[in-house]
């Protein structure tokens, strides 16, 4: 299966919608998701679809209006990468607006495989 755009915007989609388990049809059941932030210098790193879910939850309770936004995403083959700006508000009232992109690699039947994602620092 050849990995298209489309299929990258229907991904960001599945998070715009807040809806776990359309994000999780897109992945492995034996995905890595690398997290922005962690003790390590690529994040957290979380493997399999039930650790996962508990990240992308996580997310959307600790930002209940999180959105990506001005989405650009480029594919190379078993590659892509998918370029937002999240947008939203933290459950304390913080306001959040950062620009980010996910590096992915798809199988060979196009189901993502590994979800690396970065955010600039905004100080």
């Amino acid at each position: 299966m050849t990995v298209t755009e489309d299929q990258l915007r229907a991904f960001l989609a599945a998070f715009n919608a807040h809806d776990v388990d359309a994000v999780l049809a897109f992945l492995a059941d034996d995905c890595v998701l690398e997290t922005p932030r962690g003790a390590n210098p690529w994040g957290d790193r979380l493997v399999g679809k039930t650790a996962v879910r508990a990240v992308i939850q996580a997310r959307f309770d600790g930002i209940p209006d999180v959105h990506y936004g001005d989405d650009e995403h480029w594919v190379c083959g078993s590659h892509a990468v998918s370029k937002w700006t999240l947008t939203g508000t933290m459950t304390d009232g913080q306001r959040i607006e950062v620009r980010g992109c996910d590096l992915l690699d798809f199988d060979d039947g196009g189901t993502i495989t590994r979800k690396d994602s970065y955010w600039k620092i905004v100080t």
